[in-house]
């Protein structure tokens, strides 16, 4: 068996180091996507260009808290909100752009809510999500409108629409999201 050269052993090291870089770089994007569902992997800050959306514009905030229940296996740890920097709009066109504050992907639906109903009372599947049948629509392409993987952390994501005179209920709907907190209510007079 020959040995190697010294230009051999050159040539060796920079593959190894090629190969252990790109180890590297798939094994983060595969964690980051267990953190950051729906996520491209790898952490995401990215303000958007917002266009000049129609109507009244509701800001919406979604928000993870972090704190010490970030480390439990399912990924969600930590409380979570969403709020509106108002409550109540005129019925017509309404435009809602929802702002990721928070480390992990989020997303928002508009959603009917019935007189008889209480926020945050919806029934929860064993899919850790809400039945979101009768939606109006939603928030949930990262920098785009309408549906899409989620709102990456430090991304907004918008929709319009024509809403009657009602009570809407404002979800987060992946996976653990609805029953850590991530509802308001919200009025079309």
């Amino acid at each position: 068996m020959k040995s190697v050269t010294g230009r051999g052993q050159v040539i060796l090291r920079v593959a190894a180091v090629i190969l252990l870089t790109a180890l590297s770089l798939v094994a983060v994007g595969f964690a980051g996507g267990l953190v950051n569902p729906g996520g491209t992997g790898f952490a995401s800050r990215a303000r958007c260009a917002v266009p000049d959306l129609p109507g009244q514009v509701v800001d919406v905030s979604l928000i993870n808290m972090g704190g010490p229940m970030m480390d439990r296996p399912d990924g969600i740890g930590g409380a979570m909100r969403m709020t509106a920097d108002r409550s109540m709009v005129m019925h017509g066109t309404v435009s809602f752009l929802a702002t990721n504050s928070g480390s992990i992907s989020h997303e928002l639906v508009i959603l009917p809510l019935p007189d008889e109903l209480i926020p945050g009372t919806r029934l929860v599947g064993a899919d850790a999500r809400i039945d979101e049948a009768g939606s109006l629509g939603e928030a949930s392409r990262s920098c785009g409108e309408g549906p899409g993987q989620g709102i990456l952390p430090g991304a907004s994501g918008w929709v319009t629409l024509t809403l009657p005179p009602g009570r809407y209920e404002l979800v987060c709907n992946l996976p653990g999201h609805y029953t850590a907190g991530m509802y308001t209510q919200f009025t079309v007079s």
